[in-house]
């Protein structure tokens, strides 16, 4: 799952790309990392407005992450999404609520999956 992994690095602060972590970790961990906190500090340093607690691609933006269609259609494939046509509306939804549930799944504080 690199993009994924990806995203769980930039959670906890990794900036080296996944490949790198998986040598020094098999399974990145959020460990009880208040998950809203992070984002929220992540917001409050930049500029523009991000609305990452519904939006997967303010999600993807606020990380430095690439956001665009492809990028969501491999996210989408590495979690197993199927759901409505890529790039719609059905389909960011389930994907942000499936990133939510993952960032859970690895001992992260989410505020709602």
């Amino acid at each position: 799952m690199a993009f994924f992994d990806d995203i769980m690095n930039k959670l906890k602060g990794d900036t080296a790309p996944a490949e790198t972590q998986k040598i020094q970790n098999t399974t990145p961990i959020l460990q009880n990392v208040d998950v809203n906190a992070v984002l929220s500090n992540l917001a409050s340093q930049k500029k523009g407005k991000f609305n990452y607690k519904t939006s997967i691609v303010d999600l993807l933006r606020l990380l430095d992450l690439d956001s665009s269609l492809a990028a969501r259609k491999k996210l989408a494939a590495e979690l197993k999404i199927q759901a409505g046509p890529h790039g719609s509306a059905e389909q960011n939804i389930a994907l942000h609520k499936a990133v939510l549930k993952k960032f859970a799944e690895n001992g992260g504080k989410v505020w709602r999956f």
